[in-house]
């Protein structure tokens, strides 16, 4: 049972009434004129039967794909190495405080 199905018993399940799409134009609080239904009501039907024949298809033993591509690790152990000493970190500031470097006030 689809969940158009599950709203309205009355459906047949194979496109939406008009009052399905009134339903779901009320929900996102969208005003449709006669002519604007019938339209949707189409469009909608149309899209709806593009799941149904998703539906059908034969997915046993199909292996699930939560990503479109392979995904491998791409982070690497982290590995201690020796940091820079102090005066090198330094030496190419532009403008420094003693072992500090020295920035403009980004607070008032």
């Amino acid at each position: 049972m689809t969940i158009s199905e599950n709203i309205y018993p009355e459906s047949n399940g194979s496109s939406l009434s008009s009052k399905e799409v009134e339903h779901i134009a009320s929900l996102a609080r969208v005003r449709l004129d006669h002519e604007e239904i019938e339209t949707y009501r189409t469009q909608l039907s149309d899209i709806l039967e593009h799941f149904r024949t998703l539906q059908d298809i034969d997915t046993e033993g199909v292996v699930s794909n939560d990503h479109p591509t392979l995904h491998e690790e791409t982070m690497r152990d982290d590995q201690p190495l020796q940091s820079l000493d102090k005066e090198k970190a330094l030496a190419n500031a532009p403008n420094r405080q003693g072992d500090y470097f020295r920035v403009r006030s980004v607070l008032e």
